[in-house]
Order: structure tokens, then C-alpha cells, then sequence
């Protein structure tokens, strides 16, 4: 993950990483909020805090119901 992406809340770094491994890409805005894409195709944006404790779990369901991916992962 680049560092550009340090004063992301600990939650969303572990995502992050995650979602790389899945095979995500992990890049970045303009403001430097994390973009994720799959494919060339952009899924969604994570906010560097939460202002609300939903956004981050919005910005999950959003990847889940557009590629499937579970979090946390099912063992």
C-alpha cells in the first residue's frame, strides 16, 4: 500500500491490504482518499476518517455487491 495512504483510520488500512490481496486495485484521489477499483473499473472510495461510523461500512457493502467480496473473511 503506498504511503501516501498514512493517517487512514487502522480499519480501513486492514480493508485496504486486504482488497489487495484479493486482486483489487488500490489507488488514490486528487485529496488522497483511497480509490478502489477492480478491473479498470472504479467500486468505490473510502474516506481517510470516518466522519460516521456507516461510511465505512457503506463503502463495504458497496464492494460486496458489486464483486462479491466478504469482509471480514469467511474461514
Amino acid at each position: 500500500m503506498p504511503q501516501r495512504f498514512r493517517g487512514i483510520d487502522r480499519d480501513t488500512q486492514v480493508v485496504l491490504k486486504a482488497l489487495e490481496k484479493a486482486g483489487f486495485e488500490i489507488g488514490a484521489t486528487k485529496a488522497g482518499h483511497p480509490i478502489v477499483r477492480k478491473d479498470g473499473q472504479v467500486i468505490t472510495t473510502f474516506s481517510k476518517t470516518a466522519s460516521d461510523r456507516r461510511a465505512f461500512k457503506n463503502a463495504l457493502a458497496q464492494i460486496k455487491r458489486q464483486t462479491g467480496f466478504q469482509w471480514p473473511p469467511r474461514h
